[in-house]
């Protein structure tokens, strides 16, 4: 077993260390949440004050021109669009996941309906991420045109669920719960050869693994920055389409900030031409302006140094819980294979709520998803290697000890 002066020395030689200074995070605490949220960069704080006193308080209505405020979603999607393999101009930071998707989804759909007006399908995984299953139902019931749902129980019944039915392949890239990551180009290949488009989620990819929009041939992408972005608690989302169908459809929530002549004050909605179609209505700027921060680091570093410290502490993480705690009902059910692992590592217990809470109460923070799944976030930006290590002896011991049997840890808590 790897020991505790090892991991100290691997701190010592991580290039991307000194990044974590940057980061404010308490004394004490262990944080492997941040594929759930991010943490607070440094910086944060005096923008938002900065956005609050100056931009709002002395600049006023002024700050749309003056601060920027009114080209921000589109000056924040080219900051992030190298994150996913995206170009200058093809991606705004707007709404929230759930709204893109809906957006994007309606969008590929009418794309669809004129190019193989028979399709109906959309393929999707049972393990998709709720809101994505929500936002397809919710869809597909309001078009009331016969479209359904196609669900599979696992990755390996994908190549025979996209068929000559199959509008739409909806896949989040990292799953959720399990940290699997899919083969994007492959799959995305597959789709267009049964003549569907596909619908990327990434959530849980950027910022996390490398990401390569283009190369993989994809048609739409969505995701968050409130995770590995570090944009704050319920920041704006993001979205891709790809330029050969951007231009081809409006997408149905045609608020006034997506029209092509925005203060023209027409009654009649002209969509603009490009990414900027996607927007919607007036932003919530503030936190919007957050988000600028997270990118800001990111701007110091490449995704492939990235992935190759989470690859490192991932493996790290496996291998030390199952020495550490080989006599305990642990369950791996995140890949090995470093081309099939996200940044998460989740391990099953029978007792994983509970074992979740003991951990958070000793400072160590990693959250839980049914059934059984114990999930623990690893950002290379902030996480270190020692913090790995303590992580696990802390484990260990709270199985050892079954403090997880507790009373005060049985309490199940509105977000788990």
């Amino acid at each position: 077993m790897i020991t505790r002066n090892a991991c100290l020395a691997l701190d010592a030689q991580d290039t991307l260390a000194p990044l974590r200074q940057q980061f404010a995070l308490p004394e004490g605490v262990i944080y492997l949440d941040g594929n759930s949220l991010g943490a607070r960069p440094v910086a944060a704080l005096a923008r938002a004050q900065q956005v609050i006193a100056e931009e709002w308080g002395n600049g006023l209505i002024r700050s749309w021109n003056s601060a920027g405020w009114r080209d921000l979603c589109e000056h924040l999607g080219n900051r992030l669009a190298g994150l996913i393999g995206a170009r200058d101009g093809e991606v705004v930071v707007t709404d929230t996941t759930s709204i893109n998707l809906f957006k994007v989804l309606s969008a590929a759909l009418r794309v669809q309906s004129t190019r193989s007006p028979t399709r109906r399908v959309i393929v999707t995984e049972s393990s998709n991420f709720p809101t994505d299953l929500y936002i397809a139902e919710g869809l597909a019931d309001m078009l009331q045109q016969g479209y359904t749902l196609r669900l599979v129980d696992s990755p390996e019944e994908l190549a025979q669920a996209i068929d000559q039915d199959t509008a739409v392949v909806l896949l989040t890239h990292v799953n959720y719960k399990t940290g699997y990551m899919h083969d994007m180009q492959a799959l995305t290949a597959l789709t267009h050869e049964c003549g569907a488009l596909a619908i990327w989620d990434l959530a849980h990819s950027a910022g996390a693994v490398p990401v390569d929009l283009h190369k993989a041939r994809a048609d739409y992408a969505i995701g968050c920055t409130y995770k590995y972005l570090n944009g704050g608690p319920g920041s704006q989302a993001f979205v891709w389409v790809s330029p050969e169908l951007c231009d081809l459809v409006a997408q149905p929530l045609s608020g006034w900030f997506g029209h092509s002549r925005q203060f023209a004050m027409e009654p009649d909605y002209e969509p603009s031409s490009g990414i900027a179609r996607y927007l919607c209505g007036t932003q919530p700027i503030t936190s919007l302006a957050m988000i600028e921060c997270g990118l800001d680091i990111f701007a110091q570093t490449d995704m492939a140094s990235l992935r190759h410290k989470s690859l490192a502490l991932t493996d790290l993480f496996i291998q030390q819980v199952e020495q550490r705690c080989a006599t305990h009902e642990l369950t791996l059910i995140t890949p090995r294979e470093h081309a099939r692992r996200g940044s998460h590592v989740s391990f099953e217990h029978p007792e994983g709520y509970a074992v979740v809470q003991a951990l958070i109460a000793r400072g160590v923070i990693g959250d839980y998803r049914e059934p059984r799944i114990m999930r623990f976030g690893f950002t290379p930006l902030y996480t270190s290697f020692t913090e790995v290590w303590d992580a696990v002896q802390i484990l260990g011991e709270i199985l050892d000890q079954k403090t997880w049997a507790q009373a005060q840890f049985q309490v199940r808590h509105s977000v788990t």
